[in-house]
């Protein structure tokens, strides 16, 4: 019966303006979290690309023998 009655009754368009506000809001801050996600999920691969590259320099002078670097210095 009070669905019934709820049917009848006239919403505030006060509350009505106010929940469509709440909506855009949220609708709003859903959008920022997506657009933060992507932005921080971007900085995390960068930081992973770097740390790498960062290892591979440290790595590489163990790897490659002097005669075959490039950078090692010519005989004197």
């Amino acid at each position: 019966m009070a669905k019934a009655l709820l049917g009848y009754v006239a919403s505030d368009p006060r509350l009505l303006d106010e929940n469509q506000r709440l909506r855009r809001r949220v609708a709003d801050l859903q959008s920022l979290v997506k657009r933060l996600q992507s932005d921080n999920d971007e900085l995390v691969s960068r930081l992973h690309h770097d740390e790498l590259a960062s290892r591979v320099h440290d790595i590489e002078p163990l790897l490659v023998p002097d005669h075959l670097d490039d950078r090692a210095p010519a005989p004197a």
